[in-house]
């Protein structure tokens, strides 16, 4: 499964990246994120439940941080494993541009593959899932780093 997109966002590319990288403001941002512990600088240990239909699966896992180049871009992959469902790998590259001082594009590009149980639902239902949460997930980030700018500002 892979998903592509692209999110623009009312920030500057600094406000973003530190959006990106701050466990308390990821966390309502992650569609079904229960917690989302910071274990180093690099590895965060989540667990996240997903709704597939009628169907709830909690993932348990270890996200790592990777190809760190502040405040341009990162990859940030992972594995969950379901229990009896099955598990979930996945990476994403995020690239954020500077389009304006105050505007920047956040794109992305996920590349992701589940096995066991879970697998059996389809590629077409797991990658609509899929892709409704890489959605939601960055929409949300944008309006918080967005938010943040506008409390900054309304603070001076």
């Amino acid at each position: 499964m892979d998903l592509t997109g692209e999110e623009r966002i009312n920030a500057p590319r600094q406000a973003v990246w530190n959006a990106m990288n701050d466990v308390d403001m990821l966390k309502p941002c992650i569609p079904g994120c229960e917690t989302l512990e910071r274990l180093s600088d690099t590895d965060i240990q989540a667990a996240i439940r997903v709704n597939l239909g009628i169907i709830k699966i909690r993932f348990h896992g270890l996200l790592i941080l990777s190809n760190l180049n502040p405040p341009f871009s990162y990859t940030i992959s992972g594995e969950g494993q379901g229990s009896i469902a099955g598990f979930a790998t996945g990476s994403a590259d995020v690239e954020l541009i500077e389009e304006s001082p105050d505007v920047t594009l956040l794109r992305y590009t996920i590349n992701g593959d589940a096995g066991g149980k879970i697998a059996q639902l389809g590629t077409k239902l797991l990658g609509n899932a899929a892709r409704k949460i890489a959605d939601r997930f960055f929409a949300s980030i944008g309006e918080e780093a967005a938010k943040t700018v506008r409390q900054d500002n309304s603070i001076l």
